[in-house]
């Protein structure tokens, strides 16, 4: 096994950065880890951090195609997209792999001449815009037999394994992680709420009606934090606002680290179907 490389952008379309012949090797990559600025104030002999930050990080390396075709294709795929994500898949040493993502947009990309060896070798960087994460996703569908959801993940848990309402999460991330929530209607005034080590952490209540065909959305990711519905059309409206939301609860549901994570869904009446995404998220992987 071998670690993989690929760009996919908002609509889930893909572009291999491992295969030369129909797209483009990506070669020699640097940039995967990460580093922090910090000042330090001398007191005596000892110095003290008195700010440190993590820099924004850059994904650079060579991009090998064998065609001006593929080169023109990689291009038309940057700029026909809004939003691109860098994979990274990994392989472990028990034979298991896990695949990161950072959000990144492209800074550079060189153009020069055909190398002699007939395959054209271009520099490329891109400037990362989050932090690595993970895309952890279960879809839940139930029988009219309760109102409640509950997911209570462990690490370990096996996501495809549905016949479970209490499978453990722990964030073991190295920073808190968002969530992704999607509830289909009929709902009447639902309810997200987190329990951490069983206690009640935080609740969203959102005092509306979503009705059949409607989704409510939850999206707590920073550039992307959105409490609203899906219409029947498909359009979105928000419902971030004091005619649906109470602004003295804290709506932004983050999952804390290392500690034994639920989350429940509730509603006055019936929930049946819904999808939890969670990410957690790592300074290096």
């Amino acid at each position: 096994m071998v670690r993989e490389f690929r760009l996919i952008n908002e609509k889930g379309q893909e572009f291999s950065l491992m295969d030369i012949y129909n797209y483009t090797l990506l070669t020699d990559p640097s940039g995967l880890g990460y580093a922090y600025t910090t000042e330090y104030q001398q007191l005596g002999d000892t110095f003290i951090s008195n700010l440190r930050q993590m820099q924004q990080g850059q994904i650079n390396g060579t991009l090998n195609f064998l065609s001006y075709d593929n080169y023109t294709s990689f291009v038309n795929f940057i700029e026909s997209s809004e939003n691109l994500k860098f994979g990274y898949k990994i392989p472990y040493t028990d034979g298991s792999s896990r695949e990161f993502f950072k959000d990144v947009q492209i800074q550079s990309l060189e153009k020069t001449q055909l190398q002699t060896n007939g395959i054209l070798s271009e520099a490329v960087t891109f400037d990362c815009l989050s932090l690595w994460y993970e895309e952890n996703t279960i879809i839940y569908t139930i029988e009219q037999l309760t109102n409640e959801i509950r997911w209570n993940f462990r690490w370990d848990s096996r996501f495809t394994d549905y016949d479970s309402r209490n499978l453990q999460y722990i964030n073991q991330g190295h920073v808190e992680a968002p969530v992704y929530i999607e509830i289909d209607g009929q709902l009447v005034n639902p309810k997200i709420e987190l329990y951490v080590e069983g206690e009640l952490y935080q609740t969203v209540e959102v005092n509306t009606t979503i009705v059949q065909y409607e989704k409510l959305l939850y999206d707590s990711r920073e550039n992307q934090f959105f409490i609203g519905k899906q219409n029947t059309d498909g359009t979105t409206t928000s419902l971030f606002s004091l005619d649906y939301i109470n602004f003295e609860n804290d709506n932004v549901i983050r999952l804390p680290k290392n500690r034994s994570c639920e989350i429940r869904l509730t509603a006055e009446n019936e929930v049946l179907n819904a999808k939890l995404t969670i990410y957690p998220r790592y300074k290096a992987v």
